[in-house]
């Protein structure tokens, strides 16, 4: 379901920015910085390198890119 908000047109156009240099619209730039923002929130241990990590990894495994990790068994 999509919403209209109103945002500050300054952040607006720092958000486009972005998005042209990672690739993204302009809207999924700010869904990602939301994204971001709200992991940070409820784990505010987690580094932002430690969190845009994790999610590239999250994404490999889903798209089948990545190899999961799996715990060896002691021999």
């Amino acid at each position: 379901m999509a919403t209209s908000v109103r945002l500050d047109d300054e952040f607006v156009q720092d958000a486009q920015v972005h998005a042209k240099a990672e690739m993204r619209s302009t809207p999924k730039q700010i869904e990602h910085w939301a994204r971001i923002g709200k992991i940070a929130e409820d784990n505010p241990d987690l580094s932002y390198q430690f969190i845009k990590e994790a999610l590239l990894a999250m994404t490999e495994i889903e798209s089948g890119k990545g190899i999961p990790y799996v715990r060896r068994k002691k021999s």
